[in-house]
């Protein structure tokens, strides 16, 4: 897929995107799970590179604060429909982060009517970055598709595990983070939040969880189809 410029995407659909976005009382986010990052607000993303489980908790906390906050125009998971910036796309660097944090602080108006409301005062820079980190780790179109059917396989795999049967964890494990290795993000992130990448985690502690990571496969699958 060609991927533009991101600040030439916003400004190409801005003025079909104004059509989309309404004035959205922002829902709060519960972000005590994440690092203080202090009162003045960043320029770069803070959590990008973070340790797993401080990164998996932005992911998380974003996915969450995104569906409530940003999906009614933006697209559920990020996949725009095409009204508003697919911001999926908007580079995982610091250009595309100043981007970012200045559009959920001030938000957008045209002809003195709110487009987006601002965020930034009323969600906090804590909310801001963790929507910013599951944004630029979601896979990009078509990243499972190689993999999809060896993937329904480790699924069904992962459920005879969990229902007693036989089978290597191990090797399902090394095989599922492989594939993860190998998914690709729209924003250019080197690590995907995808579903072999979940799967794989919930099975490499020393209590997996094959069901959880079964379910994770069937989820992740449906949403990338």
């Amino acid at each position: 897929m060609l991927k533009l410029p991101f600040a030439a995407l916003g400004l190409a659909a801005l003025a079909t995107a104004a059509l989309a976005h309404g004035d959205v009382a922002p829902q709060p986010v519960n972000t005590d799970a994440l690092p203080d990052v202090g009162e003045e607000w960043l320029t770069e993303n803070p959590y990008r590179g973070q340790e797993a489980e401080v990164w998996q908790a932005a992911i998380d906390i974003g996915g969450s604060g995104y569906t409530q906050n940003c999906a009614r125009c933006h697209g559920l998971g990020g996949v725009s429909g095409g009204l508003a910036p697919d911001l999926r796309y908007l580079e995982a660097e610091e250009m595309g982060d100043e981007w970012f944090v200045e559009r959920f602080r001030t938000g957008y108006t045209q002809n003195g009517i709110t487009k987006m409301p601002a965020f930034g005062e009323l969600l906090g820079q804590k909310a801001a970055w963790a929507i910013r980190t599951y944004l630029e780790t979601r896979p990009d179109d078509g990243a499972l598709d190689e993999a999809t059917g060896r993937l329904l396989e480790i699924r069904d795999e992962l459920t005879a595990l969990a229902s007693g049967g036989g089978g290597d964890a191990a090797a399902l494990q090394a095989e599922l983070s492989e594939i993860a290795q190998g998914v690709e993000t729209g924003s250019g992130a080197p690590v995907a939040d995808s579903a072999p990448y979940r799967a794989a985690s919930l099975i490499g502690g020393a209590q997996p969880d094959f069901a959880g990571a079964a379910e994770a496969l069937t989820v992740g699958l449906s949403a990338a189809h």
